[in-house]
C-alpha cells in the first residue's frame, strides 16, 4: 500500500455515487475480496451468508455518517 495520498486519486463519475439508500437495503451491492486467490467478486448484501466461511468474523457497523466532505491539496 502506498503512503502517498496522490496514489489514491482517481476519477469517479458522479452518477455512480449513491445519494440515497435503496428502499430495500438488502439489495445494496457489496464487493467481496478473496485475498488468498487475489479475486474480487460482486454480490448483494442479501447474499452475505453465501460468502461467509467457517472461522470468518463479521463486524457490523450501524453508525451514522455525517454529510460532510474534506478537500485537501496535500497529496
Amino acid at each position: 500500500m502506498s503512503r502517498w495520498l496522490k496514489d489514491y486519486d482517481y476519477e469517479l463519475p458522479r452518477e455512480l455515487i449513491a445519494q440515497h439508500p435503496l428502499p430495500r437495503r438488502e439489495d445494496s451491492r457489496m464487493m467481496v475480496l478473496y485475498r488468498d486467490r487475489q479475486k474480487i467478486e460482486h454480490g448483494r448484501f442479501a447474499d452475505l451468508k453465501e460468502f461467509l466461511r467457517e472461522g470468518d468474523l463479521l463486524v457490523l457497523n450501524n453508525s451514522r455518517v455525517l454529510p460532510a466532505r474534506h478537500f485537501s491539496d496535500d497529496g
